[in-house]
């Protein structure tokens, strides 16, 4: 399968890195923001083709599926744009900064009857893939996910630590990561949600910090904090408080609450979250059949994104 990839910053060269390990992809243009960055990681990846311009990696002989690893802005429109022009899509979290961006490129996927995906990796990560089994099959329920999303981000750097022209966000983009895990673990919908906010930073614009508290119709809770002003370990850290045992997971590893390694070797064919979502993608494709993580299930996500903007906008 023939693919093209947009985004040459650190996300997009996570994504690199996995499909390296998946056999029938092949990535065959690069659409970066800037072309000198842009030629050099397409040569550091063998990738024959690179351009500023989606449209023309999109236009490149055989070129079936995108994934988009852009800056959040720009996902909807270009989500919207790779479908237009007859393409399979994933869209990095978030599918959109804003709820109606978000029910329009579900419009446009139904419309297209292609397949459309958004970067949920928290979905696949093997620790959590671990627990959702373990939900299935009634070994747990949980009481609460207490999770720390903590960053040291004063200015604009990415997660490689280099200068970005984006400026990143709190509720839209790293509180979508634990909003979609917390509603897909218990199988519900907040039927409770709140949002405080900290100062705006007067050059970025945005609230350095932040706390979330979501409550579904069963009795659990979930309670996130965020924070661009963390200097200290840094990442998301999700702590399961479950009736049958306490777990912790950061990204594909797990440990018990006496902090005991769980074996998670045997829970999907690789121990890489991001490698298993791109896996899902393309398996989608392959069977003509709607992903885990689709656009359209991404959307009670972002319903409680919107109603907890609604929440911060009120309380300001």
């Amino acid at each position: 399968m023939k693919i093209c990839l947009a985004g040459q910053g650190a996300f997009g060269i996570k994504h690199l890195e996995a499909l390296q390990k998946i056999e029938g992809i092949d990535v065959v243009s690069l659409a970066g923001g800037n072309l000198a960055s842009t030629e050099e990681v397409a040569r550091k990846f063998g990738i024959p083709h690179w351009t500023c311009d989606l449209g023309e990696s999109l236009a490149q002989p055989g070129v079936e599926a995108a994934i988009l690893a852009t800056p959040t802005q720009m996902h909807a429109a270009q989500g919207e744009q790779c479908l237009r022009a007859g393409k399979h899509v994933m869209i990095e979290i978030p599918i959109a900064d804003n709820l109606a961006d978000s029910e329009r490129l579900a419009r446009v996927q139904k419309e297209t009857g292609l397949v459309a995906m958004g970067g949920h990796t928290r979905r696949f990560n093997p620790s959590h893939q671990w627990i959702h089994k373990r939900i299935l099959t009634g070994d747990l329920k949980i009481q609460q996910m207490d999770v720390q999303t903590y960053f040291f981000r004063r200015t604009n750097m990415n997660a490689a630590g280099k200068p970005r022209s984006w400026t990143d966000h709190l509720l839209w983009h790293h509180a979508c990561h634990t909003i979609d895990l917390f509603q897909y673990q218990t199988g519900e919908i907040a039927s409770h949600a709140h949002a405080l906010q900290g100062p705006v930073h007067p050059t970025l614009g945005i609230a350095m910090d932040m706390s979330i508290g979501l409550k579904v119709p069963s009795g659990a809770i979930c309670t996130l904090s965020l924070s661009f002003n963390n200097k200290g370990p840094l990442g998301t850290f999700f702590r399961y408080i479950c009736d049958n045992g306490t777990y912790i997971a950061r990204y594909d590893d797990l440990v018990d609450g006496d902090q005991q390694p769980i074996d998670l070797s045997t829970v999907d064919v690789s121990m890489n979250g991001i490698e298993l979502q791109d896996r899902e993608f393309f398996a989608a494709i392959r069977e003509n059949r709607e992903p885990n993580a689709s656009v359209a299930q991404c959307l009670t996500a972002m319903r409680t994104l919107d109603r907890l903007d609604h929440c911060l906008r009120t309380d300001a």
